[in-house]
C-alpha cells in the first residue's frame, strides 16, 4: 500500500507535467514564443518562475543539509536573505529595467544582451560559452539530490533515478518551451508551499515539536565546528561562524542577480505594471521555501551523528536521513515536492543553455547572415538533448567516484563563476552610461579564472576562499568594484550607442496647467 501511495503520486505529477509540455507547443513555433513565451507571460506564472527555478534539491537536499549541519538553526538567516536580497531587492532593481532595456534592444538571452548594450560579439561568445559550460555541474548537482531522495524511498538505482528524470524534463521542455515550463513551474511552486510547510512540521514533531527540537539541538556541540564546542551554539542566534553564514547569505542571495536563468524571467513578464505584483509574490514564495528548508536543515544534528553522515556519503545524506522518519504519505509527498522544485529548475537551465548556444554562439558561426527561425528551433531542441546527457553522464561519473558533499560543491562552483562574471556587467550595463567593454570583459576573465583556480588549486588561497561558496561571494563583490573602475582607466564607450540604448528609459508625459491670474503669454 506504501508502494502504491508513492507511485500513485508520481504518475500523476508525471502526466500533468507531460500533457502541460504538449498542450503548450502552440506557443513554442518561433524562436520568441519558445525562449520567452512571447514576452505575454502574466505575474503569477512569472514570480513562480522565478521561485521555482531559485530552490531546488540542490536547496532543499544539499544546502539545507549542509549549511544547517554546520551553522545550526541560524542557518534559517539564509533562507531570510534569498527572500529580501535574492527575490525583493532583485525584482525591485532588476526587473523594470530588463524587461524595457531587452525589449527595447531585442535582446531573448544575456549574451545578446551585453552585445547589443555594449556593440560587442566578443562579450557575446564568451558570455554563451561560460553560460554553457558552468551550467552543467549545477544541472548534475540537481540529479544528485533527487536521486538521492528516490534510493531512499524506493531503493532504486540511482543511475535509473537520474536518466528518468532527465528525459521527462526534456519531453516537456522540448515540446512547450518556455511557456510549458512557466504553467508546470506554477503547479510545481503550489506543491513546494504546501509540502514545505508539512515536512517541517513533522520533522518537529519528531522531538517534541519546536521548543522539544531547539532544546534537544541546544545539547549538541561540535569540535571541529568553529566555536562549536559553545555550549548551545547551534541553537543561538548567529550560530557557531556568522563569517562563513554571510558568505552563503551572499552567494545564494545577491548570486541570483547575474544568474542567466533567473534574469531571464524578467525578460518575458507581459508589461512593466506585473512587476511590482510579481515582486510580492515571488518574496512570499521564497520566505515560505527558502526559510523552511534551511530551518528544518537546521535540526539536521538530531537525527544523525558525525560518524553516520561521514559513512553515508557526507552532508548530502543529512535530509534524507530525517526523512526517514515521516510515514508513507509524507514521504511521498517529499518526493513529489523536491521533485517538483529540480524539474523546474532543470528546465529553466536547459533552456538557457540551449538557447544561449543556438542564438548566441552557433548562429554567429553560419556563414550566412540569417539563420531560418525553424532551424534555429530545431537545433536548440537538439542542443536541450545534448545538455542533458552530459549532465547526466558527470553525475552518474561522480556518483561513482564516492565523491562527498557533491551539491554544495558543484552548485557553487556553478553560481559562483556565473553571478561572478555576470552580476556587475549586467547592473552596471542597465543604470549606467559610463561602463564599457573592456570592464565586462576584465570580470569575465577574473571570475573564471579565480573560480578555477580555487576549485583545481585551492591551496594559493587564504582558508576563508579555499570554500568555493565563498570564493564565489567574493567574486560578486569584486566585480562590483572591478567593472567601473576598469571603466574609467580606459575608453569611453561611444555615446550615440548609450543615447541609443538608454532612450528606452525616456517618456514623453503631457501635462495639463491651469492658467492663474496674473499669467500672460
Amino acid at each position: 500500500m506504501d508502494l502504491v501511495i508513492k507511485v500513485g503520486m508520481l504518475v500523476l505529477f508525471f502526466g500533468v507535467m507531460i500533457a502541460v509540455g504538449l498542450y503548450c507547443r502552440r506557443h513554442a513555433t518561433d524562436v520568441n514564443g519558445f525562449v520567452l513565451g512571447g514576452r505575454a507571460v502574466g505575474p503569477w506564472l512569472t514570480a513562480f518562475a522565478y521561485g521555482t527555478s531559485y530552490f531546488s534539491a540542490v536547496v532543499f537536499v544539499g544546502y539545507a543539509g549542509q549549511f544547517g549541519w554546520k551553522f545550526g538553526v541560524a542557518s534559517t538567516w539564509v533562507g531570510i536573505a534569498n527572500a529580501v536580497l535574492g527575490s525583493l531587492l532583485a525584482w525591485a532593481v532588476l526587473g523594470r529595467r530588463t524587461r524595457v532595456m531587452t525589449q527595447h534592444l531585442n535582446s531573448a538571452t544575456m549574451p545578446q544582451f551585453f552585445e547589443k548594450r555594449f556593440n560587442s560579439k566578443t562579450l557575446k561568445i564568451l558570455a554563451s560559452a561560460i553560460i554553457f559550460i558552468f551550467l552543467i555541474p549545477y544541472t548534475a548537482s540537481l540529479y544528485n539530490g533527487l536521486s538521492r531522495l528516490f534510493a531512499m524511498a524506493f531503493d532504486v538505482p540511482y543511475e535509473a533515478c537520474v536518466i528518468v528524470m532527465a528525459l521527462l524534463t526534456a519531453v516537456y521542455v522540448i515540446a512547450g518551451g518556455y511557456m510549458a515550463t512557466a504553467i508546470n513551474d506554477f503547479i510545481q511552486g503550489l506543491v513546494m508551499l504546501v509540502g514545505i510547510v508539512a515536512v517541517v512540521v513533522a520533522v518537529l514533531n519528531v522531538n517534541g515539536g519546536f521548543m522539544g527540537s531547539l532544546t534537544e539541538l541546544a545539547k549538541i556541540s561540535d569540535p571541529e565546528t568553529v566555536n562549536g564546542t559553545v555550549p548551545g551554539i547551534f541553537a543561538s542566534f548567529f550560530g557557531p561562524d556568522p563569517t562563513s553564514l554571510l558568505g552563503v547569505m551572499i552567494l545564494t542571495s545577491l548570486g541570483t542577480w547575474g544568474l542567466p536563468q533567473m534574469v531571464q524571467k524578467f525578460y518575458a513578464i507581459k508589461s512593466e505594471k506585473n512587476i511590482s505584483k510579481g515582486m510580492i509574490i515571488s518574496t512570499l514564495f521564497a520566505v515560505v521555501v527558502a526559510g523552511g528548508c534551511y530551518f528544518l536543515g537546521g535540526f539536521g544534528r538530531l537525527f544523525m551523528t558525525d560518524a553516520e553522515r561521514i559513512a553515508n556519503g557526507g552532508f548530502d545524506a543529512i535530509v534524507p536521513a530525517m526523512l526517514q522518519t515521516l510515514s508513507p504519505f509524507l514521504i511521498a509527498v517529499v518526493i513529489v515536492l523536491v521533485l517538483s522544485a529540480s524539474m523546474s529548475t532543470l528546465s529553466s537551465l536547459v533552456l538557457v543553455s540551449s538557447s544561449t548556444l543556438t542564438l548566441d554562439f552557433l548562429k554567429d558561426l553560419k556563414k550566412e547572415k540569417k539563420m531560418e527561425d525553424k532551424q534555429q528551433l530545431r537545433i536548440m531542441r537538439e542542443l536541450i538533448g545534448v545538455f542533458i546527457a552530459i549532465s547526466v553522464a558527470l553525475a552518474i561519473f561522480q556518483y561513482n567516484s564516492k565523491g562527498t558533499n557533491f551539491i554544495a560543491q558543484m552548485m557553487g562552483i556553478s553560481w559562483g563563476t556565473l553571478a561572478g562574471a555576470f552580476l556587475a556587467p549586467f547592473l552596471y550595463g542597465l543604470y549606467s552610461r559610463r561602463v564599457n567593454t573592456a570592464g565586462c570583459l576584465t570580470c569575465f576573465f577574473f571570475s573564471v579564472a579565480v573560480m578555477l583556480l580555487d576549485t583545481f588549486c585551492p591551496s594559493v588561497f587564504p582558508a576563508i576562499l579555499k570554500s568555493p561558496i565563498n570564493c564565489g561571494a567574493f567574486c560578486m563583490l569584486a566585480g562590483l568594484i572591478i567593472v567601473p573602475v576598469v571603466s574609467l582607466v580606459t575608453k569611453k564607450p561611444d555615446q550615440n550607442l548609450v543615447n541609443s540604448v538608454f532612450a528606452c528609459y525616456d517618456r514623453k508625459v503631457t501635462v495639463s496647467v491651469k492658467d492663474t491670474i496674473g499669467d500672460e503669454e
